[in-house]
């Protein structure tokens, strides 16, 4: 069960985050927020979080600290659905 959750986790954090937030700020349409080159920079860091957070997840588990593991295999996701909730700059 544990391993199902770090699983899910790496497969939206890889996936699906990435894709999905990066629409809201650097699209055309008129939810984008026509990003700046802080909010580029903001982005790539989210990107290596993506990557990184799932994979210290699993190494954290496999030590066995399972708790820290998924918590951190889940952080990318809890900090896009913040990232989701600041209204647009217009």
């Amino acid at each position: 069960m544990i391993l199902a959750i770090l699983i899910v986790a790496t497969i939206v954090a890889l996936a699906a985050l990435p894709i999905g937030v990066s629409g809201f700020m650097f699209g055309s349409g008129p939810e984008s927020t026509h990003s700046g080159a802080l909010l580029q920079v903001a982005y790539t860091g989210f990107v290596i979080a993506c990557v990184a957070l799932p994979i210290a997840g699993f190494i954290l588990h496999r030590r066995g600290k399972t708790g820290l593991g998924i918590a951190l295999a889940w952080l990318p996701l809890v900090g896009a659905l913040l990232a989701l909730a600041i209204p647009a700059p217009y």
